[in-house]
């Protein structure tokens, strides 16, 4: 495939979870995705996107202050009202500096764990003739699994770029990585996407 029909796709690298002063963050995500180097090492590959020529998307959790919006009742949600947790417009909800969009870059705003729900992501992607996604974020079992279950549905070919994901618990993005992504997709590290879109020097 050309590089114009690839997309590294950034999920949920917001302040709310990857920021140390994020209210997930500072309850430990934070501390793993610096141990991780997960917003370094995203970095490095959203440069080499750019420069590469592939579509870059951008994807983050917000909702409305009163939290109409959202459509889940799972017990997370609850503690994300009372936390005031991801709310649109908020230094929180907003993209980390290290790996926030460029301008012109797009950017869908879901309210739901999985992107192809809440936002009209699949019909850009379809539009633009992107086959191809690599995904970058956090956290690993849930918006970057979820992601890349919908995308084999729909036909697209995914690949988790390990190093540019994390979650709360060590185990559980290794367990992810290593027993359920390969079902769906595959998982390799920064260098070999940089390897793939002839950008690595």
């Amino acid at each position: 495939m050309s590089n114009s029909s690839k997309a590294l796709v950034l999920l949920d690298l917001q302040n709310e979870m990857v920021h140390a002063d994020g209210a997930l963050g500072r309850m430990g995500l934070a501390k793993i995705v610096a141990e991780r180097q997960v917003l370094e090492n995203t970095r490095r590959a959203l440069d080499a996107a750019r420069a590469g020529g592939v579509a870059v998307v951008h994807v983050g959790l917000g909702f409305r202050e009163d939290y109409a919006d959202a459509l889940s009742r799972a017990p997370r949600i609850e503690r994300m009202k009372r936390g005031k947790i991801a709310v649109a417009g908020t230094w929180g909800s907003e993209f980390h500096q290290l790996v926030a969009p460029a301008e012109g870059e797009v950017v869908f705003v879901k309210q739901s764990v999985n992107p192809f729900v809440s936002t009209n992501i699949a019909n850009w992607l379809q539009a633009r003739g992107v086959r191809e996604l690599y995904l970058a974020g956090v956290a690993t079992h849930m918006v970057v699994e979820a992601t890349v279950r919908h995308a084999d549905d729909i036909g697209l070919v995914s690949c988790v770029l390990e190093d540019c994901c994390a979650g709360p618990n060590p185990e559980w993005h290794e367990h992810s990585i290593k027993n359920i992504i390969p079902a769906f997709g595959r998982a390799a590290r920064v260098d070999a996407f940089l390897d793939e879109i002839g950008t690595r020097r």
